[in-house]
């Protein structure tokens, strides 16, 4: 038995048998206490194999010819591995960015299916998809419970679980088995990781190391990253003095407004100032923010502006496949000398 190698990611395994392939997911959300096997069987073996079914949670007959995924995060992968054309449907359509596959939406080729956490089975079992890429926060989604009873596998994925960026991307290798695409997903990840540890690599010859704020209020509450989350690492391998860098936990730290503002009233730029696009709707929303000197300055930049024909921001779609291009993109905002002639892909100047 042979196991796909996996470099960083902790959540799935792929083992090779001699007849089928065990996709095992360790983490589908956070506190997990369950694994999920799947047994993938090659369409021109799927006769000659028989398999118990009570061993596995899905026997799924390989290449996917129809599938539906639901979160942002999954299409990425599909495009990499040219294969955007077997979605069928997806929950939120309007929250899909990419072109390529919005312009596939529009030509009715992808049916909306609600909403994630009420996904319109009957759309569902009427485009009968091969199989539907879950996103849960727990084991509690009635309607993937009524899509497996209606015989339509439900496979978990947890790369958003993962606790680095590199350890996300990775997850191209569970689409990658799933299509037969083995060896281009190991290939369109490695190239990921290269061009990431080369961009972080740079960053560290860096003469400065510029302090950063991140987040804004929501109600009564400033929410910023924790210094474990894959946001800090970004800004960490970026060379910068992320202010709450040494920080632990799972989730954002919630602060009140005075702390933050006696510890990064200086700080010397704020990225990503929640949903804010800009310096006056951060102004009007509270008058306090200008009191920093990155608000006088005009040193904030934010991924918010970088939007899909409908909306959908893209750094929530293709952010996590592609930690290089993140990781590039504050590069250029906080050492801009060191890639004079790179055009930042997320993160743009607030308006």
């Amino acid at each position: 038995m042979a196991k796909t190698e996996l470099a960083h990611a902790k959540g799935f395994e792929i083992k090779h048998h001699e007849n089928f392939t065990s996709l095992i997911i360790k983490s589908p959300w956070p506190e997990s206490k369950k694994t999920y096997h799947y047994a993938l069987v090659h369409k021109n073996m799927a006769s000659k194999v028989t398999l118990n079914k009570d061993n596995f949670d899905g026997i799924i007959t390989v290449p996917i010819e129809k599938m539906v995924v639901t979160s942002t995060t999954h299409i990425p992968a599909l495009e990499l591995l040219e294969v955007e054309n077997t979605l069928i449907g997806f929950p939120g359509t309007d929250y899909i960015s990419s072109e390529k596959t919005r312009a596939r939406v529009d030509n009715d080729s992808i049916r909306e299916l609600g909403k994630n956490e009420g996904i319109n089975t009957e759309v569902l079992l009427e485009i009968r998809p091969d199989v539907v890429i879950g996103f849960g926060m727990d084991n509690n989604n009635k309607s993937f419970d009524n899509i497996k009873k209606a015989g339509i596998p439900v496979i978990y994925n947890g790369d958003w679980v993962e606790h680095s960026p590199l350890a996300k991307a990775e997850w191209i290798k569970f689409f990658g088995v799933l299509y037969n695409k083995r060896t281009e997903a190991d290939s369109i990840y490695n190239t990921i990781e290269k061009n990431y540890l080369e961009a972080k690599a740079l960053a560290s010859d860096a003469k400065n190391k510029p302090s950063v704020l991140s987040g804004a209020m929501h109600k009564d509450m400033w929410y910023l990253p924790n210094g474990t989350s894959t946001e800090a690492q970004i800004l960490k391998d970026a060379h910068v003095d992320y202010l709450w860098s040494e920080t632990e936990g799972v989730g954002s730290l919630s602060l009140n407004f005075e702390v933050v503002f006696e510890k990064a009233k200086n700080a010397q730029l704020w990225i990503n100032p929640s949903y804010y696009t800009s310096y006056e709707a951060l102004e009007k929303a509270n008058p306090h923010y200008t009191k920093f000197e990155a608000f006088k300055n005009k040193n904030m930049y934010t991924f918010a502006n970088t939007k899909g024909a409908t909306g959908g921001v893209l750094y929530y779609e293709l952010g996590i496949a592609r930690p290089d291009l993140v990781l590039k993109d504050i590069i250029k905002v906080c050492h801009p000398e060191l890639l004079e002639n790179y055009t930042p892909y997320f993160f743009k100047p607030l308006e």
